[in-house]
């Protein structure tokens, strides 16, 4: 449960980071953009230069979709 929760912040963190850095480079439409579709956010991220950001956000997905698939097992 407490792995859930931290892959779940971790990734929240992370989009949220995405998305202010792709706001903060030009063009300035991909944030917002990136913050309502989230796929993006990482792909244009890592194009963007910011590669520590999307493999953490993808990292974290990855163990935020085990964790839940985990979590549905065990009911």
């Amino acid at each position: 449960m407490l792995t859930l929760v931290g892959s779940f912040a971790i990734l929240c963190t992370a989009h949220l980071a995405l998305a202010l850095g792709l706001t903060l480079k030009k063009p300035r439409w991909k944030g917002p953009l990136a913050l309502v579709l989230p796929p993006l956010a990482p792909y244009w991220g890592y194009g963007a230069k910011m590669r520590v950001r999307a493999v953490l956000w993808v990292a974290a997905f990855c163990v935020y979709v085990l964790c839940l698939v985990a979590a549905g097992i065990k009911a």
